[in-house]
């Protein structure tokens, strides 16, 4: 055999690699479905309440349904792919999520409307926390690393740009037409997953155990290297998504902001993300995961006390924007820094640490978002209890983690 022979046999592989790129894309579509479902309303929650004719306050609950089911989703999903594989619970998911899109689409009250994101909710979770999973069955060693960051930028984005879209639809067709594009999103993402990715679970399928399920878990939240990070990770998700839904009635209802302006608004703290996470790959190095986490969660802390005291002294825009901005930064450093302490020692566990992870940080955002609704009904005053709240437990539970290294 010639070594232009060799060359050309070793060159047999690359139309895999060229496809790459695709595969990461559909991966991406899939991790964003459920934060593009929730985020993308986020406009529009005051003409909502309007049409339904509920408070802007109760329409929030379509927000909290959604995320309370999509947390329990994934603790069920996971198990389930590892024994029947990833083609049929993704497919059916994005089948489930597109009935609950159209039901939501033509809801006339309330609980109508909740109903469809129950129905939502139990399709996104199959499709975005597949997404990590089909990844490990794709990658490993650095093409997985370049991968899941790729996928988490598409999931940073999601709830940042979301909110600019579903402005401009409803400013355009009204807020049902939210509901009609993330329905189109999901069958194009359904007809784009059968025809790049399909079945990629081609290892030994494992069978469902619920007692071995359970003791996975029950052995993790014992564990204090998943136990302490995990819950300082999902407190602060818990204040991001009291933000995410607070910001309407504080910008819109509050400050008279359009729609519009509220999608800019979002659309600005992917920036403060994105910084956020650059300045976290410097930090860890320097100062150690430890310290750069504890950096992080004192700059949450200071813009939630910041928020809380511009409430009560000088509810204006620009105090506001100031405040989070500095939240944002604290948690674009605490998150992904948080995530991979509680994951790097379960190596063994990986898919039941992020299932259970996963479930923590949504049930915190679901709490943050009852919360931020109820506590008062002063919008800025109630979001600022709830970050302050939120941070300040974050930073105390985290301190057990340092006190005991």
């Amino acid at each position: 055999m010639t070594d232009h022979t060799v060359s050309a046999v070793a060159a047999a592989p690359r139309p895999e690699v060229s496809s790459t790129f695709l595969q990461i894309a559909v991966l991406a579509m899939l991790a964003a479905t459920g934060t593009l479902a929730t985020n993308i309303l986020l406009p529009s929650l005051p003409q909502m309440a309007a049409s339904l004719k509920v408070s802007s306050a109760a329409v929030t609950s379509a927000i909290t349904v959604f995320l309370a089911v999509f947390a329990l989703g994934q603790l069920v999903v996971g198990p389930i792919s590892d024994r029947y594989g990833r083609r049929w619970p993704v497919l059916t998911g994005f089948a489930v999520f597109f009935a609950g899109s159209v039901w939501c689409g033509l809801a006339d009250d309330l609980p109508s409307l909740l109903a469809g994101r129950v129905v939502q909710a139990a399709g996104a979770c199959a499709t975005s926390v597949l997404s990590r999973a089909i990844a490990r069955d794709l990658f490993s060693g650095a093409a997985l690393g370049r991968a899941m960051a790729l996928i988490m930028i598409a999931m940073a984005a999601a709830p940042g740009f979301s909110p600019l879209l579903g402005g401009a639809l409803d400013h355009t067709f009204g807020w049902r037409s939210e509901f009609v594009f993330i329905g189109v999103f999901a069958a194009i993402g359904a007809i784009a997953y059968g025809a790049v990715l399909g079945e990629t679970h081609n290892s030994t399928r494992i069978p469902l155990n619920p007692l071995a399920i359970a003791g996975n878990y029950g052995s993790l939240i014992a564990d204090r290297r998943f136990l302490i990070p995990a819950a300082t990770v999902s407190l602060i998700m818990g204040g991001l998504f009291a933000m995410f839904s607070a910001a309407p009635r504080v910008l819109i209802e509050g400050l008279h902001f359009s729609p519009i302006g509220l999608g800019w608004f979002f659309a600005g703290t992917v920036l403060f993300v994105f910084g956020a996470g650059m300045l976290a790959t410097r930090l860890a190095p320097r100062f150690g995961l430890d310290r750069a986490v504890q950096i992080g969660l004192v700059l949450a802390a200071a813009g939630s006390i910041a928020i809380l005291l511009a409430s009560i002294f000088n509810a204006t825009f620009l105090p506001f924007l100031c405040a989070i901005s500095v939240f944002v930064l604290g948690m674009g450093i605490v998150n992904p820094l948080g995530t991979a302490q509680a994951l790097s020692p379960f190596g063994e566990k990986a898919g039941a640490a992020s299932a259970l992870l996963g479930f923590w940080q949504m049930m915190g955002a679901a709490i943050g978002v009852w919360l931020a609704a109820t506590v008062s009904r002063e919008a800025m005053f109630a979001l600022g209890i709830v970050l302050t709240i939120a941070s300040l437990l974050a930073l105390g539970v985290y301190t057990m983690r340092t006190k005991a290294s």
